[in-house]
């Protein structure tokens, strides 16, 4: 068992977590406090938050979200059977594409809304969010009667984000990479280490996805990346809430669970292919809930005026004239927008932008006000750049 002290606090790593082979790197470089997502050891921050946040926007920053665990789907029946997974439609999805997608269950609830990478006909990777689809996947593949091998291959994903991640990438990979179009990827390999590349990032930024394939070279890796950074002040930070809140992203688990199903969550719906022909689990239930409408909405909201200083540690209740009616899964503060920014579970008739809501903080009752997502960059100009 490792301890690291920090101030007041003590963190104890013990083995029944996983750590990614970037974990020591990041304790060399001042990380002081970890999360736990998918059963692995997360950075939670190197320094002030709005710090961090400043480096992502003007410059380049490195994490390790080695947390994004990969089932890797393969064998003659894999295209079809991932396309049972989801009610996204794949049929379009080429080689080296990257998809955002959605698992659902036989009810149409969310199970994960994983990034999806299609890195060969019969090859795909399911970047995850944090829940064990791992474990669903080998469920639904037992009883499927298809030719499909399932498996967590030794992949560990790092993220490279910031208006600086082209020079960073370009001076480690190449032009051909650099030039990649948003959610499109590519195998690489650098001085050995073997690396799939894709344009995709939890930021709204311009960044990139560096998913290790040899967890032997991680530190190498690492450095190899802080290496090239130097010029353009890299540096690593935690998962950074502010931005990806303004980018409309959601967090699985704490924004929605596998009690939500997509046509609850503003923008999922989009996600659901109603024209899709192949069947897929969930489809009699989704096709079910988007006629009849849904009673409840995730949407984003504005909070109060005075600047929040953390984190939400737990959900505030949204109130109405007889008690609890919703609830707020996350707030912050958007330094670039000078506003509270989060998301909301309202009732479908106050689901619509401007409406006004009461919410109890534990500062005491606030107001929020219902707007459109996300808060920034609808048409994703800024990561597709």
């Amino acid at each position: 068992m490792h301890v690291l002290e920090s101030g007041s606090s003590t963190l104890f790593f013990g083995p029944w977590y996983r750590k990614s082979p970037f974990f020591e790197a990041t304790r060399r470089y001042g990380c002081t406090a970890y999360d736990i997502y998918n059963h692995t050891y997360l950075p939670g921050y190197y320094d002030d938050p709005i710090v961090e946040y400043w480096h992502l926007l003007k410059k380049v920053t490195v994490w390790d979200v080695g947390v994004e665990r990969q089932v890797e789907i393969t064998g003659p029946d894999a295209f079809r059977f991932t396309d049972m997974l989801t009610p996204r439609d794949l049929s379009t999805c080429a080689v080296g594409q990257c998809k955002y997608v959605l698992i659902t269950d036989e009810s149409g609830g969310i199970i994960n809304d994983p990034v999806l990478l299609r890195l060969a006909e019969d090859h795909f990777w399911l970047s995850l969010a944090d829940s064990d689809v791992l474990l669903w996947a080998k469920g639904v593949a037992v009883h499927s009667g298809m030719d499909v091998q399932i498996r967590e291959p030794d992949v560990w994903p790092m993220q490279v984000q910031g208006p600086r991640s082209k020079e960073v990438i370009g001076s480690l990979f190449g032009e051909d990479v650099v030039n990649l179009r948003y959610y499109w990827c590519a195998e690489a390999e650098l001085d050995g280490i073997p690396v799939v590349i894709s344009r995709t990032g939890w930021t709204g930024e311009v960044g990139f996805e560096i998913y290790l394939r040899d967890s032997s070279r991680g530190d190498e890796l690492w450095e190899r990346v802080m290496e090239a950074g130097r010029a353009y002040d890299i540096r690593p930070i935690a998962p950074c809430e502010a931005r990806r809140i303004e980018a409309g992203i959601f967090n699985y688990r704490s924004d929605m669970t596998l009690e939500n199903n997509p046509f609850e969550v503003t923008g999922l719906e989009r996600l659901v292919d109603l024209d899709k022909q192949a069947d897929y689990v969930g489809k009699d239930a989704l096709l079910r809930i988007a006629k009849e409408g849904v009673r409840r909405k995730l949407v984003g909201v504005e909070l109060g005026n005075d600047q929040l200083s953390y984190e939400l540690a737990e959900a505030w209740p949204v109130r109405g004239s007889d008690g609890p009616i919703g609830r707020v899964t996350d707030a912050i503060w958007s330094p670039r927008l000078q506003k509270n920014i989060g998301y909301a579970w309202v009732p479908i008739e106050l689901g619509a932008p401007g409406t006004e809501l009461t919410v109890d903080s534990p500062q005491g009752s606030t107001t929020a006000r219902v707007v459109t997502l996300p808060f920034l960059d609808p048409s994703k100009k800024i990561p597709a750049a």
